[in-house]
């Protein structure tokens, strides 16, 4: 994780210094663009994830059990209580969304109550309130932000040079703006790999979380197991509506093939699976 970083953060370095070595004619843009998304990001980010997956935050007394799981595992995570939603899906799944300890909220699927046996649901709980602890969100959010910044400029450039440009002095900025294309365009693919790497070691990290909060690795393997089987029978117009919040999700819902599985923002279950047994072997000693 800290090598991944490491590599963002260089990355972004080099990426900042070609914008304001080239960028004359966008800095100022870029930058009233960049503050505004990222504050979007920081303060709508939780509101923002559940609108658009259809998920409600629940009271104590419309989801007792639920909210009485959540209080006594943050008792134990030595965590603040979480706003806790349900989301009405056919898929299988958990998330956890907010940009600090104090503004959390942990959401969970109707299809997820069904499926899992209690301890199964208190493992996963648990694996949500590690990312919580973490504070995942917050820093794949930042991790992100640039990429997502570079991307955008790629896309606009693209779109402006189909269109003849826009600017007046065109064999000055010619060779800028095709310098900027390009490191944004590396930016973007070489940051998109290494967010993918990162999101898949601290979905490790949350998986050994889960299993410290409640002392049984078991636990959460079989939830694994139990998700990923049932996600293999959810119809594929059920996973297609949920794949735009995989790297929220404890497992990702892929439709069909999906080659671009090999870049998932989760490690493969079997890898995860495997990683829980050998904690429950070393907790036996």
């Amino acid at each position: 994780m800290i090598l991944t970083m490491f590599l963002l953060a260089v990355l972004y370095l080099i990426f900042l210094s070609v914008i304001l070595a080239f960028g004359q004619g966008y800095t100022d843009i870029l930058l009233i663009f960049m503050m505004l998304m990222l504050f979007v990001q920081f303060f709508f980010s939780d509101k923002l994830v559940l609108w658009s997956t259809g998920g409600r935050i629940v009271t104590e007394q419309e989801e007792p059990r639920l909210h009485e799981t959540v209080s006594r595992l943050c008792a134990i995570a030595d965590l603040p209580k979480p706003k806790i939603a349900i989301v009405e899906s056919n898929v299988p799944n958990a998330f956890a969304t907010g940009r600090s300890k104090n503004n959390a909220i942990v959401a969970v699927t109707t299809s997820l109550k069904q499926k899992l046996s209690q301890p199964e649901l208190e493992a996963v709980l648990a694996h949500e309130l590690s990312h919580v602890k973490n504070r995942d969100m917050l820093i794949i959010t930042i991790a992100s932000f640039l990429s997502t910044v570079a991307a955008l400029l790629v896309r606009n450039m693209m779109f402006m040079g189909m269109m003849g440009g826009g600017n007046r002095d065109r064999n000055n900025s010619a060779g800028a703006a095709i310098i900027i294309f390009v490191v944004s365009l590396v930016v973007w693919v070489i940051s998109f790999l290494l967010i993918r790497a990162l999101s898949r070691y601290r979905e490790f990290a949350a998986d050994r979380g889960s299993a410290m909060i409640t002392g049984q690795p078991s636990h959460l393997a079989s939830a694994l197991m139990a998700i990923s089987g049932v996600m293999e029978r959810v119809p594929s117009r059920d996973l297609r509506e949920m794949e735009g919040m995989n790297a929220f999700f404890i497992i990702p819902a892929i439709s069909g093939d999906f080659i671009m599985g090999l870049l998932s923002t989760h490690p493969p279950v079997e890898a995860r699976i495997r990683a829980l047994e050998e904690m429950e072997r070393k907790m036996e000693f």
